[in-house]
């Protein structure tokens, strides 16, 4: 893995240590930013299930200023800081141990707003819906913010949720990637792409909890 693009293009990523984390292949991540970017003018970056952090740290990389990686493994917490050394990227980013839910009430208590939001979720929940519901609830995503939702391809999400409308659904393998704005209008949802297979409580571990 590495990053594609951007002020640390070509930087290698470490991958999460065992089999519990499935990354997004660099394959997957060039075509997900190659519909939503393919660079930014500044923004705030929210990367939940961030595993490597390798979807928050791309974007970071491609422009956004600020970045909060939310994951509830340790190993997982380790591999993203390490990663965001190797990348430089350290001191635009936060990096928390908590799980989803509670990680979106604790950042609205922070009045945080982001413009683009990572969601790939282990595969057998399917909560990614509520998610959505609960960011625009929280009031924590912008106007025209983007959600990016990584799923198995053989589970089907909802066109609209809330104010967020599907806009492009791409899949590759197993893997599907659907691509929400919020925004007010309706609109048009594109064809799926077929591509290749693609790939607060006190802790031990001493990690910051959200």
């Amino acid at each position: 893995m590495r990053v594609i693009s951007g002020s640390a293009r070509g930087r290698a990523l470490k991958a999460v240590p065992g089999m519990g984390t499935r990354p997004t292949t660099d394959k997957v991540k060039e075509a997900i930013f190659s519909i939503i970017g393919p660079y930014f003018d500044g923004g705030n970056v929210l990367d939940l299930f961030a595993g490597t952090g390798g979807l928050g740290i791309e974007a970071l990389s491609r422009g956004m200023d600020k970045g909060v990686f939310i994951d509830m493994d340790y190993k997982a917490l380790e591999t993203i800081k390490a990663n965001l050394k190797q990348t430089g990227l350290t001191a635009q980013a936060e990096v928390y141990k908590n799980d989803a839910e509670r990680a979106l009430k604790a950042l609205a208590k922070r009045e945080i707003c982001f413009d683009l939001v990572f969601l790939d979720p282990p595969y057998r929940l399917k909560h990614g819906t509520e998610l959505m519901l609960k960011l625009e609830e929280l009031g924590l995503v912008s106007e025209n913010a983007v959600v990016m939702l990584e799923y198995e391809s053989s589970y089907e999400y909802p066109e609209e949720a809330g104010g967020f409308r599907l806009t492009r659904k791409a899949v590759y393998g197993e893997t599907a990637v659907s691509i929400y704005r919020r925004e007010t209008g309706q609109a048009r949802v594109q064809p799926a792409v077929q591509g290749e297979d693609a790939d607060q409580d006190e802790t031990s571990s001493g990690e910051e909890i959200l």
